[in-house]
């Protein structure tokens, strides 16, 4: 598994943190960014955008991932996810996530304490839904 060094993880940490100053949460004002680390050492941005029908909203990690999939790229090292009280990726955004591989390193950081959890997406999607559980012809 690819794993940033420290001063990689300060500057993609800092990058989300620059991403959540984009955020539209008018109704939750739970502001979250996300930076994804590409192999080329590229860092895609992502923000959180809500709407008033909360489903609708889509999360940083999704927004960023996307960015990055619309740019090309389809595998990432890590993604930085930038928060108060440095929340995880939800269930949808872990299995998202998972389609570009198990070994993504999630760093979780709060924007608040510079508190930071890293975890592998293995470690917080076991048994992941991939390609092998789909039919095949």
């Amino acid at each position: 598994m690819f794993e940033l060094k420290p001063k990689e993880i300060d500057r993609l940490v800092r990058a989300a943190i620059d991403a959540r100053d984009q955020a539209y949460a008018p109704h939750s004002h739970f502001y979250v960014g996300a930076a994804l680390w590409i192999p080329s050492g590229e860092i895609v941005h992502g923000c959180n955008v809500e709407n008033a029908s909360y489903s609708l909203s889509i999360c940083a990690e999704r927004v960023a991932a996307s960015t990055a999939v619309m740019k090309g790229y389809r595998e990432f090292h890590a993604i930085a996810v930038a928060s108060v009280g440095g929340v995880s990726p939800c269930g949808a955004c872990r299995q998202f996530l998972s389609e570009f591989g198990m070994d993504v390193q999630i760093i979780m950081a709060d924007v608040l304490t510079g508190a930071r959890q890293i975890r592998s997406l293995s470690q917080l999607l076991p048994d992941a839904f991939d390609a092998s559980n789909l039919p095949t012809n």
